[in-house]
Parts: C-alpha cells; sequence; structure tokens
C-alpha cells in the first residue's frame, strides 16, 4: 500500500467520479482506475461502488476513506517538521591555500545545495595554523598534511598528491622534462614553504630518503607570493598541482616535472573534532566536504590526485 493510492482514493470518493478525480490528478482514467482496483485486490475488499452516474464508496469504502485522510494528515505534517528542522548552526572549515583553490568554491556551492540552513566559516591558511586552531577548537573540520598533533581527532585519510617541480616557462632553470629525480636537482635553486607548513615536512623526508640537500634560495609562507617568485624566475619550487590550479593561464606559465621519488607524495586527511563534539551540521559538513574531494579527483579537476581506499 502506498500513500499516493490513498490520496487517489480519498481524491475520488471527494470527487465522485473517477475521470474527473483523474483529470484533476493529472492521470489518465484507466491508470487511476487501475491503482484502486489493485488497492481493492490488497484489501480483498470492493472500496467503490461503480455506477453510470459515477462512483459511491461502500461501507469499507467509507471507513477506509476516514481513515485515510488521516494517515494523509499525519504524513503531510511529518513533511512540514521535516522541513522545519532543517540543519541550521555555523561549520568552521579550514583549508590550506593550494587545497582552497580545489576545494573552496565547490565546497561552499555544494553545501548550499544540501544544507541551505547551514553557514560555513571558511579559513585559509597553513596546515601548521589550521592543527593549532582545531586542536584548539577554534575550527571543526580541516583537511591536513601532518596528522600527528591531533587531540582525540577523528582522522579520514581520503587522497594523496603526487608533487612537481614547477618552474616558470619565462625562465627556465632546468631543461624541462615530463619526469625527474630529487638527486636530480642538486645546486637548483629552489623556494619552499617552512616547517610550519605540512608539505615541508613531507620534503624533509623525501630528501633526507634521497640523500639530496636542497639549495634553498628562499622560503616562504604564502601560496600566493611564493608562486609570484617562481613565475618571476626567482627559483623554482616543489608543489602538487594545485599550487598552480588557481591560475588559468598555468600550462602556458608554469612547466611541471613529476617528482618520481617514493616519498614525493603529500597525503590529504580529513580531520575534525571528535564525532561526540560536533554538531550536526558539522558531521553533515565533514560528508560534503569528503564528498567533493572525491568528485573533484574522480572529474579529473584535481590532477595528480588519487583517492584513497575507505
Amino acid at each position: 500500500m502506498e500513500l499516493r493510492q490513498l490520496r487517489y482514493l480519498v481524491r475520488v470518493i471527494e470527487m465522485g467520479s473517477i475521470s474527473r478525480a483523474a483529470l484533476d490528478l493529472e492521470l489518465v482514467p484507466s491508470a487511476l482506475s487501475q491503482q484502486i482496483s489493485r488497492l481493492e485486490s490488497e484489501l480483498s475488499t470492493r472500496l467503490l461502488q461503480r455506477s453510470p452516474k459515477g462512483v459511491t464508496p461502500t461501507e469499507a469504502g467509507l471507513a477506509f476513506f476516514r481513515e485515510a485522510q488521516l494517515v494523509l494528515r499525519h504524513a503531510e505534517q511529518a513533511a512540514r517538521a521535516a522541513q522545519q528542522s532543517r540543519l541550521s548552526g555555523t561549520v568552521s572549515v579550514g583549508l590550506a591555500p593550494s587545497t582552497a583553490a580545489v576545494l573552496g568554491l565547490p565546497l561552499l556551492l555544494a553545501m548550499r545545495e544540501r544544507y541551505p540552513d547551514v553557514r560555513l566559516h571558511m579559513v585559509e591558511s597553513l596546515s601548521g595554523h589550521l592543527t593549532a586552531m582545531l586542536n584548539a577548537r577554534q575550527l571543526d573540520l580541516a583537511m591536513l598534511f601532518n596528522t600527528q598533533a591531533g587531540r582525540r581527532w577523528s582522522v579520514m585519510p581520503l587522497l594523496e598528491e603526487k608533487l612537481f617541480l614547477i618552474q616558470s616557462r619565462r625562465s627556465l632553470l632546468r631543461e624541462p622534462a615530463a619526469r625527474v629525480k630529487l638527486a636530480q636537482l642538486a645546486g637548483l635553486p629552489l623556494i619552499l614553504p617552512t616547517g610550519l607548513h605540512g608539505l615541508r615536512s613531507t620534503l624533509e623526508s623525501a630528501f633526507a630518503r634521497a640523500k639530496f640537500r636542497p639549495t634553498l634560495v628562499a622560503e616562504i609562507d604564502s601560496l600566493a607570493m611564493l608562486m609570484d617568485a617562481v613565475d618571476s624566475g626567482l627559483g623554482c619550487t616543489l608543489q602538487p598541482w594545485a599550487a598552480v590550479s588557481r591560475f588559468q593561464d598555468a600550462p602556458q606559465r608554469f612547466h611541471l616535472a613529476q617528482i618520481t621519488d617514493t616519498l614525493a607524495r603529500r597525503g590529504n586527511a580529513l580531520c575534525s573534532l571528535s564525532d561526540d563534539e560536533l554538531s550536526p551540521a558539522a558531521l553533515a559538513a565533514r560528508v560534503v566536504l569528503a564528498d567533493c574531494a572525491s568528485e573533484a579527483v574522480r572529474s579529473g579537476r584535481w590532477v595528480g590526485a588519487k583517492l584513497l581506499a575507505r
């Protein structure tokens, strides 16, 4: 038995005619009649008395009509209650600059579509700062690269990014190549973030494994300023593709060569306060953020990223 069958029967009895009810319900009369017959078969009783002048309810039909009206009212009340109790509140989400370039706007749009009454507080900062904010409960969620400093966090590893040697095409400091090893970068001027950035700890591990000592010409903890320095030819950098994703002319402006060393990968994990500390709105936002990341990778929008098994 379905709610639509109850609606059909109630409307037929109210209008006293299957054809008029069908017109009102925007159905073909034969389809409406078939639905009523199915309902009668399921109940093993006749609900309507048909005649050339129309239809009238039988005693069973009249009893069913009264209860069906009550059920439909309750269903409408349940729908209104669900609509009036939509998720609301504020959720604070932290993203590193390179991650924000890929996920920031998609997350905002997805949350507005799914949960329009939830307000997002978006924070773009270095992963080290985001870690401190999450530990201080100034954030509900954050996409982080280093999850060792968490206190009772819920951690969901999401994806892994390849790292690239990025240099300006206008001022090439090394012959272009599709792939390169760290050991081949000896003496190349590099511009990197400091140790506060999660990427730097990943790179230091890769440097140690490759027994490579980088030639640092600058340390910059601003992605925009760092990429401006690379664009001007002051040096190269080691970053995921997301670092150039905000440049509409990135293929013409920069050359990217994939670093092939085993440890030259940046893991991305969705970290949050423990589940018992998160509001329903924050729990919902966590699901949406994970969905946005997965969609960005599967669609090919997040170049060099690979989803991790969950």
